[in-house]
This record gives structure tokens, sequence and C-alpha cells, in this order.
């Protein structure tokens, strides 16, 4: 399995404007698709320490990039 998901240097490069984010995991199949008011904030949700749930936290584990469109 390839290195984990660096969230923090991702994060650095986010904007806070409106757009759509893609997730997906070590075999470049999208995972999940979201869309945000505010890309960052929705994006760092993603790895607190306290998810809401383990469906969540499943979800974050597959992690292997992210692509953001802003709109």
């Amino acid at each position: 399995m390839s290195d984990q998901f660096d969230a923090k240097a991702f994060l650095k490069t986010v904007t806070s404007q409106p757009g759509v984010y893609r997730m997906y995991d070590a075999g470049g199949t999208v995972i999940y698709v979201g869309k945000a008011k505010d890309l960052k904030k929705r994006l760092s949700s993603y790895f607190r320490s306290n998810l809401a749930s383990r469906k969540t936290e499943a979800l974050v584990a597959q992690i292997q990039q992210i692509d953001v469109t802003v709109t």
C-alpha cells in the first residue's frame, strides 16, 4: 500500500471558496464526491480527531488523493 495521505499539507493548499471535491482510493477509484460552500472548512472536518461516525472514519482511512474544483 502507498504512503498515507498527508492531510495537513493538502489542507494548506485548499481555498475557502465554494466547490466540488472528489476523494480517491489507492487504486484511483473515486470513493466519494462532495460539494461545499467553503472547501477548506468542509475538507478540514474529515481530518479531525473526533469524527462523528465509523463510516466516515472508514472513508478517510482509504483516501489517497483529493481533487478540488472551485465553482
